[in-house]
């Protein structure tokens, strides 16, 4: 990873997911949910999933949210699903994002697999 801005240095995995789910919540994604895995997982310690009304606008959240962490110099190690637009995944590491379009999100049910996992809450701004 490059190095991270001066003031992202000191940033939990909390405040980076907390950075993704804001962005996509300002980019209308619906029933957004951050799930604290750390603990149940060994690859990640958040996922924030979350739904889009169409392909194109689960390709619009998904690019805010890589266009945001990449203006911290943060760059999403694998990024999948973009060009289809019906399941996106972004790693960056310490967190991973998941936007679905709402048919996939209620087929793959994530939430129901990681269903001991906290869920972090997020104040809309």
């Amino acid at each position: 990873m490059k190095k991270l801005k001066k003031e992202l240095q000191d940033k939990s995995s909390l405040e980076l997911a907390t950075i993704c789910a804001q962005t996509a919540l300002d980019t209308k994604a619906e029933d957004l949910v951050v799930l604290d895995v750390q603990g149940l997982s060994s690859f990640t310690d958040y996922f924030v999933i979350m739904s889009g009304r169409s392909s194109r606008h689960v390709q619009g959240l998904a690019e805010a949210v890589e266009s945001i962490m990449r203006s911290k110099r943060i760059s999403a190690a694998k990024a999948e699903g973009i060009q289809e637009g019906m399941w996106v995944l972004l790693d960056f590491g310490d967190v991973v994002v998941h936007i679905f379009y709402h048919e996939q999100r209620s087929f793959y049910d994530l939430e129901g697999l990681w269903h001991d996992a906290p869920r972090v809450e997020i104040n809309e701004s």
